[in-house]
């Protein structure tokens, strides 16, 4: 743990905080991952002796649990969770703009989806929705949703393809962050969602954005109006 060698509540806050991709895992324990491979999917930039490291450090700094295989974010942790959604907030008004390439990795952003993915509004049955993203390396991806169970499948499972959902990599990114409108870029053709009717109807429902996303428009509709 780095020291700044100032009695001040800010600098020992970033001693805990402030190391290289710490702030990330603590963001990916609020909104849910418990497990050391859901945190390493999730952040694929990082090595997993460094997330191993990073859990220790917030498990010594008391803000993560370690118990029965599965992490868990303290009270002093969730209490974070305000100040991560207020840099969300900060960093569309101030920091944000169009994806760089660096940025974008679809095989990241469909374990994000799959994450987000409510089963509810899409009934008892099983759903395929065959994801195709034709400018990424990795083009095509399918979703198996079942009344309790979202499976992310990188090849063809066999099953019929309920919902097929095209768009490019850096349009559904910011749609999932929130910067872009589903119903908006489906209507100037960015994204096309095509297949049975019921599912094209529900499906949105069932897509849920991400938890950042209700702090990026706010963020944009501020910059927005200067």
């Amino acid at each position: 743990m780095s020291r700044y060698g100032q009695y001040c509540p800010i600098t020992r806050s970033l001693e805990i905080l402030g190391d290289r991709w710490t702030l990330l895992v603590v963001r990916d324990l609020l909104v849910g991952a418990t497990r050391f491979n859901e945190l390493a999917r999730g952040l694929p930039g990082m090595s997993r002796a460094l997330l191993s490291k990073r859990l220790g450090q917030l498990e010594r700094a008391g803000l993560v649990v370690h118990a029965d295989g599965e992490y868990h974010p303290t009270p002093a942790a969730e209490e974070l969770l305000p100040l991560l959604f207020g840099l969300a907030e900060w960093g569309a008004r101030w920091a944000f703009g169009e994806p760089r390439p660096d940025e974008l990795d679809p095989t990241t952003l469909m374990w994000w989806i799959r994450g987000g993915i409510d089963p509810g509004p899409l009934g008892d049955r099983r759903t395929v929705l065959h994801v195709h993203v034709p400018d990424a390396r990795r083009r095509r991806f399918w979703f198996v949703i079942q009344p309790h169970d979202v499976s992310l499948c990188f090849t063809d499972p066999g099953f019929e393809v309920d919902a097929v959902l095209e768009s490019p990599l850096a349009v559904l990114y910011q749609v999932w962050d929130g910067a872009l409108d589903l119903a908006t870029v489906r209507a100037d053709g960015r994204v096309s969602l095509s297949g049975r009717r019921d599912v094209v109807v529900r499906l949105p429902q069932a897509l849920r954005l991400s938890p950042v996303a209700p702090y990026v428009r706010r963020g944009l509709a501020r910059a927005a109006a200067g």
